[in-house]
């Protein structure tokens, strides 16, 4: 008995193991593809649900990343990043605020992030697969290491074929789920060589809001 036990067992850590080098294998794919690209541009849809809290927001939004730099319009605020200092836009304000740096919490996931976050934090495992309008989606399971944050875990949706990301939905500890599906998804289009600098010209009568 103690031996089928001992087999089962080593059965077990097997196929987690050959579990986990999957999913590691898949990510990698997916990183190689993603940073072969000299600039990716992405039109989202991002949902917010905790029932608990009685918050529901929908939202779409669009993004250009190149390399660290980028540029996001959503909920009518622009956030302009070159890779030094993050630029928060928003026209209802008439505000725009400066920090250097994205200033982000390290447990949050930003746009130049997006595409790379899971590489390292994260311990991986296969997860369901899916067929969304056709497509295979195969998703990958994110559990965080850090067991301070806020996040309980991530699941990170994959297009089999084209081992682009479809969706990535965040699940934290109190309850709030976040969902951002790519709607389209181009590459190596050709771009301004401005498109990631601040003109302040544009913004001659915005309060400047200087967090350094």
């Amino acid at each position: 008995m103690k031996k089928q036990l001992i087999v089962l067992l080593v059965l077990s850590v097997i196929s987690l193991g050959n579990a986990q080098t999957t999913a590691d294998q898949l990510l990698n794919e997916v990183s190689a593809k993603l940073k072969g690209y000299s600039n990716i541009a992405i039109d989202f849809k991002y949902v917010l649900n905790n029932t608990e809290e009685n918050i529901s927001q929908e939202t779409r939004g669009d993004v250009i990343l190149e390399g660290e730099k980028y540029k996001l319009n959503i909920l009518g605020v622009t956030r302009i990043y070159d890779g030094t200092t993050l630029y928060n836009i928003s026209p209802e304000d008439e505000e725009i605020t400066v920090t250097t740096g994205t200033q982000d919490d390290e447990n949050t996931i930003t746009p130049s992030k997006m595409l790379t976050f899971y590489e390292n934090g994260y311990v991986k495992a296969m997860d369901i697969i899916q067929n969304i309008n056709g497509r295979k989606i195969q998703y990958v399971k994110l559990t965080p290491i850090d067991s301070n944050t806020e996040i309980k875990e991530v699941l990170l949706g994959i297009d089999s074929k084209t081992k682009h990301i479809y969706n990535l939905i965040e699940i934290g500890k109190s309850g709030t789920k976040t969902t951002l599906t790519v709607n389209s998804f181009k590459t190596d289009e050709p771009i301004s060589k401005t498109l990631f600098t601040f003109d302040k010209n544009k913004y001659a009568n915005y309060y400047i809001n200087n967090l350094d």
